[in-house]
């Protein structure tokens, strides 16, 4: 009895009684002025399909009286942008006032029969004998009303995400969001495993080697280049975030190319001996191809100081015709197991294909050797 009576207890089932009952507000003013053409209303729609605006306005009616409280209803709130649209709306608005009819007539008639049948039970009016099957039929109309409400209400929601759900072009374009926000989240995971791991690494040998030193000038010299890197790391957190924090935040706050002097010198900070040589305008390069060069360079120093440790780094970054170019090449320790599928390179390779270009990361000769291309445009 509980379970028969809870839905009478959900305010959805209201509202979604509600959402039938409000076209006929627009029949009774029709009966009002003309009551010979009640059927008029119905050809008003035609034109009213036909406004973009007014699907629209559907969805959002129908979000708010059909499925309130839902994430994700499957209801659009999209303006018509195709005929076929405009015909889904159409369509739904003849079918809502159809709906709509049907409820008017059971809400109002249904409860006026039990209410006859429960007066011929004791013969009122008088066109009825006095017999107690009346009383046993009065429930009956009542049943019949619960079963209409919660029937249409339900026909009524599932007609709504048939014919006001997104279109093929609306569930496209909501795909194409979402991609592009997994991508975002990718290249956000990407900053941070850059930014972060380059600090730690530097940070992590630096102290590592003023340990071993024992000397106090050395460990000076060590504890500055850690404060260094260590607030450079947080520079480039505070531009993570505020991508997530500010979603049109514009991309230029990020390093690029130009910025990469302070790369060189934290990892000439924790010992290694960097050969750097830039060829072509690289302050002119655009700023794609400029940041994604700087976090494979900076991939590619941190991982020499994590693998290779203080070791002779050359660094070549070639900006010429319709490509650049970034070289960076360190000896390989002897013993030093090789390995070409970390995360780290992996996200080399990816920031390359993600331009459009290619790279390259593995052993050469007797040296590990990161080459990636990048197109200009």
């Amino acid at each position: 009895m509980v379970r028969f009576l809870r839905p009478l207890l959900r305010g959805t089932t209201y509202t979604r009684l509600l959402h039938l009952w409000l076209p006929m507000l627009s029949v009774a003013f029709w009966m009002f002025i003309d009551p010979r053409t009640p059927w008029a209303p119905a050809l008003f729609l035609v034109p009213l399909a036909l406004i973009p605006a007014v699907r629209r306005g559907e969805g959002v009616q129908a979000r708010l009286l059909l499925t309130p409280g839902e994430a994700e209803p499957g209801i659009s709130e999209e303006p018509a942008r195709s005929w076929r649209d405009r015909g889904r709306t159409l369509l739904w608005l003849e079918l809502r006032m159809l709906l709509g009819a049907i409820a008017m007539f059971a809400t109002v008639r249904l409860p006026i029969l039990a209410f006859e049948l429960a007066r011929g039970a004791w013969g009122v009016p008088p066109s009825f004998a006095p017999h107690r099957a009346y009383a046993l039929l009065a429930p009956l109309p009542l049943l019949a009303l619960y079963g209409v409400v919660l029937g249409l209400g339900a026909l009524v929601t599932r007609c709504a995400r048939r014919l006001l759900g997104p279109s093929a072009a609306e569930r496209l374009a909501a795909l194409e969001e979402r991609t592009e926000q997994l991508l975002e989240r990718t290249r956000i995971a990407r900053e941070l495993h850059d930014s972060i791991g380059h600090a730690l690494t530097v940070a992590v040998v630096q102290a590592g080697a003023a340990r071993a030193a024992g000397d106090p000038e050395f460990t000076g010299r060590a504890l500055s280049a850690i404060e260094e890197t260590g607030r450079a790391a947080l520079e480039d957190l505070e531009r993570v975030l505020g991508v997530l924090r500010e979603a049109e935040r514009p991309a230029s706050a990020r390093p690029t190319l130009a910025d990469a002097d302070r790369l060189l010198e934290s990892a000439r900070a924790s010992g290694a001996e960097v050969d750097f040589r830039a060829t072509g305008a690289v302050e002119s390069l655009p700023g794609p191809v400029s940041r994604e060069g700087y976090r494979i360079l900076q991939e590619s120093l941190t991982n020499v100081l994590r693998h290779a440790g203080a070791v002779p780094v050359r660094v070549r970054v070639t900006a010429g015709v319709g490509q650049l170019v970034l070289e960076i090449s360190n000896p390989l320790p002897a013993g030093l197991p090789v390995s070409n599928g970390g995360s780290g390179l992996r996200g080399i390779r990816e920031r390359a294909a993600l331009l459009g270009g290619r790279a390259h990361t593995g052993p050469e000769a007797d040296a590990w050797l990161v080459r990636a291309e990048l197109p200009l445009s």
